[in-house]
């Protein structure tokens, strides 16, 4: 029976675990403070006048920054606020679902040696546009959207300055408790996996599906990690995956890339059913922007092309 390196699944664990709690720590402390105070407000009121390009009334624009600043689940509680169209919803859903979260995200995507300027531009980008095509060609939508939210979490403000540091310091501390949760147990699976020899049969399985972007077939399993986990609880196995399979520059991008577009496709597209949206278009948008803008760059940046020992005869 195959022996699993449990000692070593610990060890990567808790230092992919350290490595990513100094992205993290940081952020969710700044976040937490903008969180309570105006300046989440005055970041939606800078941005309000370009709403109606989508189609969007000013305060749309609270959502969309919570959403990128903080997380959906902001997102949603602020959308639950709001008097929306189904195609207003709509607009609103595809345009978080591929730009939120987007300060930690990014900075993760930088762990792996990707500049911060992909993600954000393929994210951003994407969500721009995908929101000016949806406001410009779908007629329909006029209903009421039935939103049916139970809960939401709304930004919250506060003049008691040590109070709000207090707070962003237990907030940042225990979200870092809980990263550590998810990636050592997620380290350890993986370790599992790789020593019962799992992960060679599931890169087999995937590695067709990278044939079109001249990936390794070594990226399928990171591949699988974004877009099951997403890229934040899937930064711990990315990063590590991308360090063991010594996966090249080329490839990680191309990977970032269609994780930019198109993660967590089972969360990011689930928690927007409550808005009463047709959510399979909302997956089917970001799946095939994802495919076809990472065919594009993988177009453009080629893999190199093997070399051939070659004889020399006298």
């Amino acid at each position: 029976m195959q022996k699993i390196n449990w000692k070593h699944g610990l060890k990567s664990g808790w230092k992919t675990a350290l490595e990513l709690s100094k992205v993290v720590f940081p952020i969710a402390f700044l976040v937490h403070i903008a969180k309570h105070t105006a300046i989440l407000a005055w970041l939606a009121e800078l941005v309000a006048p370009l709403m109606s390009w989508f189609g969007l009334s000013g305060e749309a624009a609270i959502p969309l920054v919570l959403g990128n600043v903080l997380n959906l689940y902001a997102a949603l509680g602020a959308i639950a606020a709001l008097d929306l169209t189904v195609k207003q919803a709509f607009i609103l859903a595809i345009m978080l679902s591929f730009s939120h979260n987007m300060f930690i995200e990014t900075a993760l995507c930088r762990k792996v040696g990707v500049a911060v300027w992909i993600p954000v531009l393929v994210r951003g980008g994407l969500a721009v546009l995908s929101g000016l095509v949806v406001n410009a060609f779908w007629q329909g939508g006029s209903g009421r959207a039935a939103i049916d939210l139970i809960a939401s979490e709304q930004a919250s403000y506060s003049t008691g300055w040590w109070e709000i540091f207090i707070s962003a310091i237990w907030t940042a501390s225990e979200g870092i408790l809980q990263f550590v949760v998810i990636i050592i147990p997620l380290t350890l699976f993986l370790q599992a996996l790789k020593d019962l020899h799992v992960l060679d049969r599931i890169a087999v399985w995937i590695s067709p599906l990278l044939k079109p972007f001249e990936i390794a077939k070594e990226g399928s399993i990171t591949m699988a990690s974004g877009l099951l986990a997403g890229l934040f609880l899937g930064a711990g196995l990315i990063i590590q995956q991308a360090k063991e399979y010594n996966l090249s520059r080329r490839d990680i991008t191309l990977i970032i890339v269609f994780l930019a577009a198109c993660h967590a496709i089972i969360e990011d597209t689930v928690i927007f059913i409550p808005l009463g949206i047709p959510v399979y278009y909302l997956l089917l948008i970001r799946f095939v922007a994802a495919v076809l803008l990472t065919f594009a760059v993988a177009q453009i940046w080629r893999r190199p092309a093997p070399r051939y020992a070659t004889s020399h005869h006298g």
